[in-house]
């Protein structure tokens, strides 16, 4: 997961380097929902990402144009996270995936509700939900 030397021209595996691994793709997910995030927000993910591989993915990110870092409003020692419009343009992606896990996985609540949502207008949801993120861009 560098910026540097491809693997192939394969546009799939041009994509699987910027964003493909699970920490990347969990940060563009509590973004996605959350819409901004700090350093120890990521942190306090159930996940429980390390905070080496946090920085690193969050640089990758960064120098991909999938996020930025914003000033805090109420401190100067935070940062905030956000997605760029090239990280907004990402949700279908991750409604897809949300689809797929719910037909092979068991999902908690809080997402049935969400996907029940998502499968009566798909189109519509993303569409809204992007609108919804677009506010957030600077």
């Amino acid at each position: 997961m560098t910026t540097g030397k491809k693997r192939s021209d394969c546009p799939i595996s041009c994509s699987l380097d910027v964003w493909g691994d699970k920490w990347s793709l969990l940060i563009i997910r509590d973004l996605m929902f959350a819409k901004e995030c700090t350093y120890g927000d990521f942190l306090k993910s159930k996940e429980g990402i390390a905070t080496n591989i946090l920085a690193s993915r969050l640089q990758v990110l960064e120098e991909n144009k999938i996020i930025e870092k914003h000033d805090h409003p109420d401190s100067k020692a935070k940062v905030l996270y956000k997605l760029t419009r090239k990280g907004i343009d990402l949700l279908p992606i991750l409604v897809e995936i949300h689809l797929w896990a719910e037909k092979y996985s068991t999902i908690p609540a809080d997402k049935k509700a969400m996907l029940k949502e998502i499968k009566k207008d798909k189109l519509g949801f993303i569409k809204t939900m992007t609108k919804d993120l677009e506010k957030t861009l600077a």
